[in-house]
């Protein structure tokens, strides 16, 4: 399992980490904890105080720290701790149906500078005056985490980790919601062939992932 995996008994972090001699759980407001490793390079460790909201990072070889490379949301920056979200509280019970691709109108937003508040919230604001224009479909650039606070997002670091600086994982989902409610289609235009120069520490404890 990528990520952190909550579940009745507390959070259960993962890591890939092949090439790491040693990892440790930096859990925000407990004592550093030593991850047990399999065969295949995964450390984990079951953390009995954690929970959603909390928030944690990686220690490689007892020296480098990192953020989890599959955090959810990185409330301070790509190179600050990442926070457990509970997944199941963004899932919509209601899938929205689409539409056919012929009436597909659509406007390409970067959510920084789309609206004077440059967030997922501030896009929702303007839906209606999208609607109004006749489009039926907004294709969002990249979300995933990036250093600093402007960014095109092609540099992504964190790639399942939506930016920070536009709002919550939840703000995001009212955006896709209030979106479908008005029968406009959202496409996230992603970049998963590269890694940006800065904040990558993958190259650090999982050497084979560049090499196998």
């Amino acid at each position: 399992h990528h990520g952190p995996e909550i579940t009745p008994d507390g959070v259960v972090f993962n890591l890939w980490a092949p090439s790491a001699r040693s990892i440790e759980l930096l859990e925000v407001g407990r004592p550093p904890r030593e991850m047990s490793k399999d065969a295949d390079g995964w450390y984990q460790l079951l953390s009995s105080t954690a929970r959603a909201g909390s928030r944690y990072q990686f220690r490689i070889n007892e020296d480098l720290v990192v953020p989890d490379p599959a955090s959810r949301f990185q409330p301070d920056d790509v190179r600050e701790s990442s926070e457990v979200i509970d997944l199941t509280t963004l899932r919509d019970p209601t899938p929205y149906p689409s539409r056919p691709w012929a009436e597909a109108v659509i406007y390409e937003i970067h959510v920084g500078s789309f609206s004077p508040e440059g967030s997922y919230s501030g896009v929702e604001k303007k839906l209606d005056y999208l609607c109004d224009l006749g489009i039926t479909a907004i294709e969002l650039m990249p979300l995933n985490d990036v250093p600093g606070g402007h960014n095109w997002g092609y540099d992504g670091v964190l790639l399942y980790a939506p930016n920070a600086r536009y709002g919550r994982p939840g703000d995001l989902k009212r955006l896709l919601r209030a979106a479908h409610d008005r029968n406009i289609m959202v496409y996230l235009d992603v970049v998963y062939n590269h890694f940006g120069p800065q904040l990558n520490y993958l190259h650090s404890y999982a050497e084979t992932f560049f090499t196998d």
